[in-house]
């Protein structure tokens, strides 16, 4: 019995080392270490550091920002433009994506916006900005938006299977938007 316990002990052990060894290298803090120093650019009137931000690098950055401009263009304050970059980031990480997923095969970009007339042709779906546009859009559309939680705004636009699946991206989402808006 002391040796099967012995044995699990190690196993164990060796798990949490090599579990917390895999999400280091890919949690958004991990990725904030291997930011490239680059000069700042300009997305707009959005001055885009090279980050890190909320543990997200300039490559990224520069997508939240044109969901922010593309907000803006539309008059959405900076808690709907939270709104926006939190589903980005739970959609694809703040990446434009040219794959779909297993809810969607036929899903790409930032969004992950499907190929069914309603999110525009494929260029309007790789485009940060126009499928950002296209997000609020029909975000605005939905009639009392304004009183659901970001995570229930998120989930009436995208219809992700998971209700909550956008909530733990909030936080990020706001420290992105108040350092990109400043």
């Amino acid at each position: 019995m002391a040796v099967v316990a012995a044995l699990l002990a190690v196993v164990l052990g060796a798990s949490v080392v090599v579990g917390t060894g895999y999400f280091a290298r890919n949690s958004p803090a991990a990725s904030a270490r291997a930011c490239a120093p680059v000069a700042q650019v300009m997305v707009g009137k959005i001055i885009v550091p090279a980050g890190p931000i909320a543990g997200y690098c300039q490559d990224r950055l520069i997508n939240a920002a044109y969901v922010m401009m593309a907000a803006r263009s539309l008059g959405i304050g900076p808690h709907t433009q939270a709104i926006g970059v939190m589903t980005a980031l739970g959609e694809s990480g703040l990446r434009v994506l040219d794959h779909g997923d297993a809810a969607g095969a036929d899903s790409r970009g930032l969004f992950q916006q499907r190929d069914n007339g309603a999110w525009g042709t494929y260029a309007d779906r790789m485009d940060p900005y126009t499928s950002a546009l296209n997000f609020f859009r029909k975000l605005v559309s939905i009639p009392g938006w304004k009183d659901l939680s970001p995570g229930e705004a998120a989930h009436t636009v995208q219809v992700n299977a998971d209700p909550q699946h956008y909530d733990p991206y909030l936080p990020r989402a706001e420290a992105i938007v108040a350092a990109l808006g400043s």
